[in-house]
């Protein structure tokens, strides 16, 4: 009897789960991709220690996995309270405001990670992409050139440089970054788009950039949409509305898409699809003053009462509009 009583607690004693054991198998659970039952195990693990900051941690990054991001801002503060010289919470917690559209805040949480370690190329590429989101450009370089010199092979930093350079208009400067990417990641997508997007501000040939964008990636709906607009000037205006249609198909509210489709359509005289699009288009962006002059061009040429539209668009500020207006409408009833 005694020599089970002694089996019975010892069974006890074993299956009792520690803190660390809750936590490893949170941690197992986020690998996997089972986040709610991570969240879950780490709830335990820090019911039983409280003060464990990487186990906030962790339970800040699996919220950041289901999109819970002040909940994990708020891990990841308390982490940074447990060990304020662990950079990665920096890091964690600059990511999270980052996706909360909290620029500057991920800028100060970037350069407290670089404070910690001045050579850790994330986060200088990281806070790069935070400055390129607040347009400072020349500032967003800085760091991405900063973090290319730690790191000669960081794809993304690269990447992102090129996006940086062709908004500041330095085109052949961004196309070299962007040939470094693919040199790098043959398969990089957004590499082949953005080049693309580059050559077609100096007047360069590009369908093949587009092209591959879609190759590697099926559902690129801006590749679609400008290979689209390419085409469209290219007078292909059949297959300019192919991708139009394909961009709509996988963003179905893309305003623009169906705007463009619609001028494409009217160049083939299909106006009453244009006015569809024009129509839809306005449901989707009230204020869009182009696709009011234009579904009026597209009733005009097929007899229609036009006026309305001509005028809404000059109310919208678009002055051509207000012109046609005067010539065409100023004595008629709307």
């Amino acid at each position: 009897m005694k020599k089970l009583l002694f089996l019975m607690i010892l069974t006890i004693l074993f299956s009792c789960d520690t803190a660390e054991d809750y936590h490893n198998q949170g941690l197992s659970n986020c690998k996997l991709g089972n986040y709610n039952e991570a969240i879950n195990d780490f709830n335990k693990a820090i019911d039983l220690n409280p003060n464990n900051a990487n186990t906030f941690y962790l339970r800040g990054h699996t919220a950041t996995l289901l999109k819970n991001y002040n909940e994990a801002i708020d891990d990841f503060n308390k982490a940074i309270e447990l060990n304020p010289s662990e950079l990665i919470f920096y890091i964690g917690k600059g990511n999270a405001k980052f996706t909360l559209e909290d620029y500057y805040g991920s800028i100060a949480e970037f350069s407290k990670a670089i404070e910690l370690d001045p050579v850790y190329a994330r986060a200088y590429k990281n806070r790069g992409d935070s400055k390129a989101k607040l347009k400072d450009f020349d500032g967003a370089i800085d760091d991405f050139n900063k973090a290319i010199e730690l790191n000669s092979d960081y794809t993304n930093a690269y990447h992102s440089r090129g996006i940086s350079k062709n908004n500041l208009n330095n085109y052949h400067e961004a196309i070299t970054d962007f040939n470094k990417v693919v040199e790098l990641n043959p398969n990089y997508a957004e590499a082949y788009y953005y080049r693309g997007n580059s050559k077609k501000k100096l007047g360069k040939a590009f369908f093949s950039d587009y092209n591959k964008a879609i190759e590697l990636n099926p559902n690129y709906v801006d590749a679609y949409y400008y290979r689209g607009d390419l085409k469209d000037s290219l007078k292909d205006y059949y297959g300019a509305i192919a991708d139009f249609s394909k961009a709509i198909e996988l963003t179905p509210d893309f305003a623009n898409a169906y705007f463009c489709r619609g001028n494409s359509k009217a160049k083939l005289k299909d106006y009453n699809g244009a006015i569809d699009d024009f129509t839809k288009t306005i449901e989707l962006k009230p204020d869009h003053a182009d696709a009011y002059f234009y579904r009026g061009n597209s009733k005009k040429e097929l007899g229609k009462l036009y006026c309305n539209d001509y005028d809404k668009s000059c109310q919208l500020g678009r002055p051509t509009s207000c012109e046609q207006y005067k010539i065409h409408c100023r004595d008629l009833e709307l």
